[in-house]
């Protein structure tokens, strides 16, 4: 099998020491390999992305090194391919409209409905109690998976995963995914889309085959599989790397412009000097020192 891995930044800031170990780990991979390293612009959230930021982070891959195959893929070029993933869940009767406000499911897990799910954090932060459940798809309102429906239409999904801490072979568990993930969103308001879905089918089309990203996304990989079991796509093998953190254990965000790659690059340093920081110092190779 050809190895084809990507990296999916959001420009919506400065790429920082973070981004370059992801993007790094993700090309030595492929290039190791002998396969393909690709980049997609993660560009759905409109409002904040911003065509410099995605030209500032080119230009810093480019210093780093790193090359790509192909064209760069902007997701807001994607709309109908999410579009028709949703019509076909939608078909599925997988779907529903959701009206309600973060304020409103904090006040409805602040006081749960006899048989209601107890109060958990997913994903996507605290698991949705499904006040809308069943109500139909419309206009103006967020989309999402009814997590119930779906898991029933699936059985024995597993993914592999080689990271570091997780690696080995991971079975679904559909009824840990009803109380720990819930019924994500897969389409925003003001987006036609969201990330688990954008990501599942730009990776599928894209053939991309391993998904190099940070362990903090690690829980979201079930959602992944679900949907793409749900719309007959492949599931690629999984790489959740460890996290660069600043000196209070913090893992990086794009708000610390002081450990941005640009600050560094102004400042002197070389791309083997960004590599020795995160700890990756053989070009060459694939996976992070221990």
């Amino acid at each position: 099998m050809a190895v084809v891995t990507r990296f999916a930044p959001s420009p919506t800031g400065p790429l920082h020491l973070g981004h370059a170990f992801s993007a790094i780990l993700a090309h030595d991979m492929a290039r190791a390999a002998g396969g393909q390293f690709l980049i997609r612009m993660e560009d759905i959230d409109h409002q904040r992305s911003r065509p410099a930021w995605a030209d500032a982070a080119l230009d810093d891959l480019a210093w780093l090194g790193l090359t790509w195959d192909g064209p760069v893929v902007s997701q807001q070029t994607r709309l109908p391919a999410y579009r028709a993933a949703l019509d076909r869940l939608a078909q599925m009767g997988l779907l529903f409209g959701c009206s309600c406000t973060r304020g409103d499911i904090r006040a409805a897990l602040a006081a749960p409905q006899e048989g209601a799910l107890p109060f958990n954090e997913g994903p996507d932060g605290p698991v949705y109690p499904g006040t809308c459940r069943g109500k139909p798809v419309s206009d103006g309102a967020a989309i999402r998976l009814d997590l119930t429906r779906a898991v029933n239409r699936v059985r024995d999904l597993a993914f592999v995963e080689t990271g570091p801490a997780y690696g080995g072979t991971h079975a679904l568990q559909p009824l840990e995914m009803l109380s720990w993930v819930g019924d994500v969103v897969l389409a925003r308001r003001d987006m036609g889309t969201s990330y688990h879905l954008s990501v599942v089918v730009d990776d599928a089309a894209q053939g991309v085959t391993h998904i190099t990203r940070g362990e903090d996304l690690f829980d979201a990989t079930q959602i992944h599989v679900l949907l793409q079991a749900l719309l007959s796509l492949p599931t690629p093998i999984y790489h959740h790397h460890r996290l660069i953190r600043d000196d209070q254990g913090k893992r990086l965000a794009k708000r610390d412009d002081a450990r941005a790659i640009s600050k560094y690059r102004a400042e002197g340093a070389t791309p083997a000097d960004i590599r020795r920081m995160v700890g990756l110092t053989d070009p060459e190779c694939p996976q992070p020192r221990a």
